[in-house]
């Protein structure tokens, strides 16, 4: 992907240059370049909005149509296809695209990650399925409604749905990053090396973002003003959607300046990211009374995703104790046979906010150590018995830690956690690598059905595992936690790296 920009050999003393955005092959000049943006940006723009909505009430239809056809043939061996039976999901199905246009949801910048799609859908999509029941109820339409067949067509929609966005969010993000359209188009103004900078570190074309014209201010107060006179001048001819000042936050002088330049401009004024930012992914204007401040972080769930967490956590965990009760005597008979020793092992491990608990797992080795002398197990590990070896390859040694997820101490996914002299000396190492204390340690994460289990004999193991656990807990759902549950069954990659 090129980005040209056309920069003067010494910024603090030349005259500012103006540089087109990406895919351009002009040569920049002392002036603003007489080039004016697309008209049809906006008809674009609604043109996808109009074909997002299309698309999710024609995936609801489909959906209802298949429902109602495979239960009344599977049902009453008869097709029970009519308007009366189709009425209720097309009430929902209206509800449903006005309140997505409502709160913007086709907007084309939604779609560029499918990230929040399926959470923000299921939610509004229970709601509509209710509120056409009431509505039917009330207006006494649904009397011929097989009530079956709608909770059939329900779910269907709702899986119609994120199978349509996660389609349209492939071909969204492709065409972005191949310049066919884009969502937003950015005007840049600043010093050279902070253009050079941003642009490098963010490709905003990989997010749809054109960077329609980048403006270079020189370092000095008497040049300041002509300087941005030429880039307002040039912002008003191009008409961007938004404008980033991106000059370092303690050039305060300068970034009034800009501020006040731009001020009545129909623009969006950002304030470019400092570096500190990129630590931070949830960073916020945060307004507490009369005080603003930027919020960097906060807790990773509201309290209504905590209960809701919890509640999973000791219905499953209970659940599975009850359904495993039988395995889980089997195997510590056999532990108790092959050697001497508890068929338990309880080891000190850092849970949520560096707490430490006592984690309770089969005992798979000879020894049972918990100091900062401890080894790591390692491939081959003499110390490991023969049982405990077939436990460790299929994690049935992890299952005893249902018990702590009944407890509170864990949860059933979540960063796994190391034992605490293992931790204590990745914190010194790996950036970042405290914040998987701020939830509770799992059983299953992540990081695990994605192979990255077993011995860290290498930085890079440990750097990748830290990376997918703060993915993790920057992207947590409950379907998210029952995808990772299910990959910890029945995928490859979580049994791979057994030791």
């Amino acid at each position: 992907m090129s980005h040209q920009f056309d920069y003067p050999p010494d910024a603090a003393h030349a005259e500012p240059t103006i540089s087109r955005g990406r895919r351009s092959n002009e040569n920049s000049g002392r002036h603003a370049q007489t080039w004016s943006p697309r008209r049809n940006t906006a008809l674009l723009r609604l043109s996808f909005s109009i074909l997002a909505a299309a698309l999710d009430f024609l995936a609801i239809m489909l959906a209802a149509v298949v429902a109602q056809l495979a239960y009344h043939v599977a049902a009453y061996s008869w097709n029970g296809l009519t308007a009366a039976n189709l009425q209720p999901s097309l009430i929902a199905a209206a509800i449903f695209l006005l309140a997505n246009a409502m709160r913007q949801e086709y907007s084309f910048a939604n779609y560029l990650q499918l990230r929040g799609h399926g959470w923000r859908s299921f939610g509004l999509w229970t709601l509509v399925c209710l509120l056409a029941l009431a509505i039917g109820f009330l207006t006494k339409t649904t009397e011929d409604t097989s009530r079956a067949a709608f909770v059939l067509a329900s779910a269907a929609g709702i899986a119609a749905i994120l199978a349509q966005r996660a389609t349209l969010c492939h071909f969204v993000r492709a065409s972005a990053e191949t310049g066919g359209v884009s969502a937003r188009r950015l005007f840049l103004v600043g010093f050279e090396q902070d253009i050079k900078v941003f642009t490098y570190r963010y490709k905003p074309w990989t997010c749809g973002m054109n960077v329609v014209a980048s403006v270079v201010l020189r370092d000095s107060e008497q040049t300041l003003t002509d300087d941005l006179a030429l880039a307002v001048a040039s912002a008003r001819m191009l008409r961007p959607d938004d404008i980033f000042i991106l000059t370092p936050w303690s050039r305060t002088d300068v970034i009034d300046e800009c501020v006040t330049a731009f001020l009545h401009m129909p623009a969006r004024i950002h304030l470019g990211p400092e570096r500190v930012l990129d630590r931070f992914v949830d960073a916020r204007i945060d307004k507490v009374g009369a005080i603003s401040s930027l919020s960097l972080s906060g807790h990773p769930l509201n309290l209504v995703e905590i209960a809701a967490k919890r509640v999973f956590d000791i219905v499953a965990s209970a659940t599975a104790l009850l359904l495993l009760s039988p395995l889980l005597l089997l195997c510590g008979l056999l532990i108790r046979l092959e050697s001497k020793g508890p068929a338990l092992f309880l080891q000190r491990r850092y849970g949520f906010n560096r707490e430490t608990f006592r984690i309770v797992k089969f005992r798979t080795m000879k020894t049972m150590e918990d100091d900062r002398h401890m080894k790591q197990a390692t491939a081959n590990d003499p110390r490991v018995t023969r049982i405990g070896r077939f436990l460790r390859r299929y994690n049935i040694d992890e299952l005893p830690q249902l018990f702590n997820v009944l407890r509170g101490d864990m949860s059933l996914v979540g960063p796994r956690p190391h034992a605490v002299a293992h931790d204590q000396l990745f914190e010194r190492r790996i950036a970042l690598y405290a914040r998987r204390h701020n939830v509770k340690p799992g059983i299953t994460g992540w990081a695990q059905v994605n192979g990255l289990r077993g011995e860290i004999d290498s930085p890079e193991k440990i750097r990748q595992r830290v990376e997918h656990d703060l993915y993790y807990i920057d992207n947590w759902s409950m379907l998210f936690d029952i995808a990772i549950m299910f990959l910890t069954v029945f995928s490859r990659k979580a049994y791979r790296n057994a030791v």
